[in-house]
């Protein structure tokens, strides 16, 4: 009885918001089974996670990012510039498909390093920098095209709709990489040092914690997510769109902070990340389903993003 009541103990007081996602996701679901028969369907159960792919990809980089105490806004257009690339690139030659994924993952980790760079050697807020960033590449995707561009070989859909085990490829793909993350957090001394930097970038430093080599991981790895999600859009849609990434700047933050990763840094983890993108993105359907436009489904997510800062920030004060 008693390792029953301390396991519960725990449950609750260190994973009480993975538990609360959890325990929204099925109100949601019996709701939405309520709302419309079609609702709870196998069909429409494959279609959520082959939309919510990307988001769970460009997530998987911010979470990294934000446990760091850092945030990068500039996610959303390098998934836009990485889409025109592809596809521009590419333009339906298979031989230069794999030239043009090769150059866009390159780009994303570049991007990634310039960011931390800037904020390390700059002294510059992260806020700040990547905001700059994210200005730079919306800009240059405007310079390269400003309409759909390109075209993807025959087949490469697949990527999108595809089926391994009755689950789409795309929802394979998600849970491997959360999955590779999640023990490369908790289990490899880098992962431990990104916990350690977010919790207390000065004492880490003391410690001789490498501060400089974590940040550049973290954002490193949040372009290469960027880039890898632009993969997955254009297999959905076929050709690159210089705003395909326009809302992922903040539908990327969502997840993270509704998932329990705290702003601030120091706290949270990629599981939470990923139920909290399956929230937004049962969420965003059941909103569909009601029809109520994209327009509201930003002002819900806006609001959700408030209130879960509100609530976690409590939270923390009061441990």
């Amino acid at each position: 009885m008693t390792s029953v009541a301390s396991t519960f103990t725990f449950l609750t007081k260190r994973r009480g918001g993975l538990l609360t996602v959890i325990g929204l996701i099925l109100i949601l679901t019996l709701f939405g089974a309520v709302v419309s028969d079609k609702f709870g369907t196998y069909s429409n159960a494959v279609n959520i996670l082959e939309q919510s792919t990307p988001l769970a990809i460009v997530s998987l980089g911010q979470t990294l990012v934000i446990i760091t105490g850092g945030i990068d806004l500039s996610i959303g257009s390098m998934v836009s510039l990485a889409s025109v690339l592809l596809s521009g690139i590419t333009d339906g030659d298979p031989m230069m498909m794999y030239v043009a994924i090769a150059t866009i993952l390159a780009l994303g980790i570049l991007v990634g390093f310039v960011n931390a760079g800037a904020s390390i050697y700059l002294r510059v807020h992260p806020l700040i920098v990547t905001l700059g960033t994210g200005a730079i590449l919306q800009g240059i995707t405007l310079l390269y095209t400003q309409t759909p561009i390109g075209k993807m070989p025959k087949g490469f859909d697949e990527l999108a709709y595809g089926r391994l085990l009755g689950l789409p490829l795309g929802a394979v793909f998600t849970i491997i990489a959360f999955a590779l993350t999640a023990v490369f957090l908790r289990k490899v001394p880098l992962g431990r040092y990104i916990y350690a930097t977010g919790d207390d970038a000065v004492g880490a430093q003391l410690m001789g914690l490498p501060r400089r080599k974590v940040l550049f991981v973290a954002y490193g790895f949040c372009g290469l997510m960027a880039s890898v999600a632009a993969v997955f859009l254009v297999a959905r849609l076929g050709a690159g769109q210089p705003y395909t990434g326009q809302n992922f700047t903040l539908t990327s933050i969502t997840p993270v902070v509704v998932g329990g990763t705290l702003l601030s840094g120091g706290r949270g983890g990629v599981i939470g990340t990923l139920m909290g993108v399956y929230l937004v993105s049962l969420l965003n359907n059941l909103l569909n389903f009601l029809s109520l436009s994209t327009h509201f489904q930003l002002i819900v997510q806006g609001l959700i993003v408030i209130i879960a800062v509100s609530v976690y920030v409590e939270n923390k004060r009061k441990i």
